[in-house]
């Protein structure tokens, strides 16, 4: 590939990522705020933190993790490099080193989304419009998706496209599961809370599809299996490396490629681990040590492609 290229490539990856990463966030705290209040009606807003991995960086300036502090953070806080306005404003600098190559349609609707964040007032921000505002980025980054589907060319560009988006999908339902099931799972299991794990199922946007799969009754273990396992569902971690593994053997072959293959062989360690474990085999073994590995794993797989094609 070309210096020009990889650098198209490096950007159009994480474009993806980055937008990815803001619609997941705004899905986290919408749900959070609506489905994850206890019997008492208070809502445990650490968690969010501890999904980002970003307790060190929020504890430093906020004492605790109240509903506001969480919110501003995740929602407009330029300085804080998880938030939604700071993946918008990533993704729109690299489309904006895109321009050559994206349409002019999906040009101007990240603008106008980075802009329509920037315009936002403490009202947008407050509890009581938190829904609404989430809702917004949510279809502002499943617009972007569906503009980029329709009108972006199917070169090596696309590729990469894809690959940043499934890596970054990959990595956050493996920390949202990690942590949820962590605090959902009762000591008794008659003590399960169906509507917590209710919402962990919408906080990946997958309560409709699992109970397509189950209808009748959930278990913490149907719930996990779903999210680790189901390669029907898009946002399960087999259908996400399964797709980064197809998308990086077509570039390859489409291009006469030969980088890569660093990344296909942890892919396919990857895919032989999700393969071979049973739902039973991963929460006798730990669910968390499970699931740091596949953030690991992801983080690896990222590093093998910026080595390989970007630099």
């Amino acid at each position: 590939m070309s210096v020009l290229l990889s650098r198209y490539a490096e950007c159009v990856f994480w474009m993806a990522r980055y937008v990815e990463r803001a619609e997941n966030v705004a899905r986290i705290l919408d749900v959070h705020e609506t489905f994850t209040r206890d019997r008492t009606g208070a809502v445990n807003w650490s968690s969010v933190v501890s999904i980002c991995s970003d307790d060190e960086r929020f504890y430093q300036t906020h004492p605790q993790a109240s509903a506001k502090a969480v919110v501003d953070f995740y929602l407009l806080d330029p300085e804080n490099p998880t938030s939604i306005f700071s993946s918008v404003r990533a993704a729109r600098d690299n489309a904006r080193t895109l321009r050559p190559l994206i349409s002019t349609e999906m040009w101007t609707h990240i603008n106008v989304f980075y802009n329509t964040l920037r315009a936002m007032t403490p009202a947008d921000v407050s509890m009581s419009g938190l829904s609404q505002t989430c809702a917004v980025i949510k279809e502002s980054c499943q617009t972007h998706y569906g503009i980029t589907e329709g009108t972006f060319y199917r070169d090596a560009s696309w590729y990469f496209y894809l690959m940043g988006k499934y890596l970054e999908r990959a990595d956050q339902t493996s920390r949202i599961l990690d942590i949820k099931y962590n605090i959902l799972t009762p000591a008794e299991p008659a003590a399960i809370d169906a509507s917590q794990w209710n919402a962990l199922l919408r906080s990946v946007a997958g309560y409709h599809a699992f109970r397509r799969t189950h209808p009748r009754g959930l278990t913490p273990a149907a719930v996990a299996e779903f999210m680790l396992f189901d390669s029907s569902f898009p946002r399960s971690i087999s259908m996400c490396f399964r797709q980064v593994d197809d998308l990086l053997h077509r570039l390859r072959s489409r291009f006469a490629l030969r980088n890569g293959v660093a990344a296909l062989e942890r892919l396919d360690e990857v895919r032989a681990a999700l393969d071979q474990h049973t739902i039973d085999d991963v929460l006798r073994e730990g669910l968390h040590e499970f699931s740091d590995w596949i953030q690991r794993q992801a983080i690896d797989v990222t590093g093998d492609i910026q080595k390989d094609f970007f630099i």
